[in-house]
């Protein structure tokens, strides 16, 4: 089940759009707001898979709670919807982080599409979020020992700095578990780990 938010002060294209989209999918559950103050108590309170948010609103505009949005659930993908005047603020909130944006009156093919692709795309990285905790997992250290300790808190304190790590020890020790270790506690830990077997290098 998708769930989906439709931001929109004009009741009227709010009511079309709920009613494209439940029809469209009965996987589809769609929820509505009036206003963006009204989209953000919502998304504050419930999980959502997509947000679809007009640009020109009263209390709260597309653009602050695009702003928002990308403070507090990072992942929602959002699709701003714009009248014929908001076009450069569409585009711009391209750079903000939205995935895309529709123009009013909102076309059904283009509109299905971009939800289909957004959807997609919010799957994927929830996906690659679960892989990524799974990997985590694989070098997970265990063990309460008084030397495994000392190790957890030596990583715990290199791991924030820019500094260059030995890791020496027998083969087998768990030098490539510290290794990931700090990578993962590391400010880099979002970028990927290269792994290099200086042994290999002529």
């Amino acid at each position: 089940m998708s769930k989906i938010l439709v931001i929109e002060d004009e009741a009227a294209i709010r009511r079309v759009l709920v009613k494209i989209l439940s029809e469209e999918n009965s996987k589809y559950q769609v929820e509505e707001a009036e206003d963006g103050l009204a989209g953000i108590e919502k998304i504050k309170k419930d999980d959502y898979d997509l947000i679809l948010c007009d640009i020109k609103m009263p209390k709260m505009d597309g653009v602050e709670v695009l702003e928002a949005v990308k403070k507090i659930k990072p992942e929602i993908p959002m699709v701003m919807i714009s009248g014929h005047g908001d076009l450069d603020t569409a585009v711009n909130t391209m750079r903000l982080g939205a995935f895309d944006y529709i123009s009013k009156p909102p076309d059904l093919n283009r509109l299905l599409n971009t939800v289909r692709n957004a959807l997609d795309r919010k799957e994927l990285v929830v996906e690659n979020k679960i892989l990524k905790k799974k990997v985590s997992k694989k070098y997970e250290m265990i063990g309460e020992s008084d030397a495994i300790s000392q190790i957890k808190d030596m990583i715990d304190k290199v791991a924030p700095t820019d500094a260059r790590v030995l890791i020496t020890g027998p083969n087998g020790t768990g030098k490539e578990l510290v290794a990931h270790w700090l990578h993962e506690k590391s400010e880099r830990s979002k970028g990927p780990m290269i792994e290099v077997n200086c042994a290999a290098i002529p």
